[in-house]
């Protein structure tokens, strides 16, 4: 039987903070607990954001805490090829569209639908795409295409749901509700969600997915504030015939408003903690009280 494989996958666009070093010290401690493999995952999507600099940073920061990874680290920048590979089968489904709008197209039109009645939002509270761009011919969208117009490319959610079913997935860890065991998957409550745009070759959602089956991973455990992108996820999953790992989603460290500590947050920084004199074990003992 193959040991489990957990993995901590940050994004090098700012430097750790005390929500990261919980995360990384939770998956770390409960794949040594399993006799498991623990993995570090670079999440550079974001070319524009994402700088070397901040990726060293973070291997110092995890290193200083005591964490060992394997090697080599996987980068996502590396394996666009891959993405654009699911995207393709995605649409040879007839599950992706084009769509043209500029976010400020997409704010006017969420504004004319919010004075007839309350648009609806996803889990994080964003409004849904108001979905014009379904109703242009395939002509037009063609034609837009072919002119280099810019673009995104969304799901079909309503087509992909009903090709599926229900999905659910298994929650050792609890969600904003306490939500546990067995979860209903609701990724309509999503929309249909952005998976590419014409500079950027992936979103994070579909990036995830593909990134946890390469890699073989078998639990994943992220903060609580994902819970309800594994909807999301499972239905990614599903659509591409990948494995389905076992969810834990754990509590956030706050901040003293109450609110998810941010990268722009710098009193949290690892490396401005530790330049202030703190020790690895000042940080376990600061998250594990939060």
């Amino acid at each position: 039987m193959s040991p489990p494989v957990f993995r901590f996958a940050p994004s090098p666009n700012g430097y750790l903070h005390l929500g990261h070093a919980l995360s990384a010290l939770i998956n770390f401690d409960m794949a040594r607990a399993a006799a498991g493999r623990f993995l570090l995952r670079i999440e550079d999507i974001d070319q524009a954001r994402c700088r070397a600099e901040y990726e060293s940073a973070i291997c110092e920061d995890l290193a200083w805490l005591g964490l060992v990874w394997e090697q080599p680290v996987r980068r996502q920048s590396e394996h666009f090829a891959e993405y654009r590979a699911a995207l393709a089968r995605l649409e040879a489904d007839g599950l992706l569209y084009p769509s043209f709008e500029s976010r400020a197209e997409i704010a006017a039109l969420i504004a004319q639908r919010d004075a007839q009645r309350n648009w609806p939002r996803d889990p994080d509270g964003v409004p849904l795409y108001p979905g014009s761009a379904q109703a242009a011919s395939p002509a037009k969208r063609a034609h837009r295409l072919a002119a280099g117009a810019p673009f995104a490319l969304r799901l079909d959610m309503a087509a992909a749901v009903a090709r599926v079913g229900p999905l659910d997935w298994q929650e050792s860890g609890a969600g904003p509700a306490g939500e546990t065991g067995i979860v209903a998957a609701e990724p309509a409550r999503w929309g249909d969600i952005v998976l590419a745009r014409k500079e950027t070759p992936t979103s994070y959602h579909l990036a995830v997915v593909i990134d946890d089956a390469r890699q073989g991973v078998t639990d994943v455990v992220r903060g609580r504030d994902l819970f309800w992108s594994t909807s999301l996820h499972r239905l990614l999953q599903a659509l591409l015939g990948l494995p389905v790992p076992a969810y834990h989603h754990h509590r956030l460290v706050l901040d003293a408003g109450g609110r998810k500590l941010a990268k722009s947050t710098q009193a949290t920084a690892l490396r401005m903690l530790r330049e202030g004199g703190s020790t690895a074990a000042d940080i376990r003992a600061r998250v594990a009280g939060d």
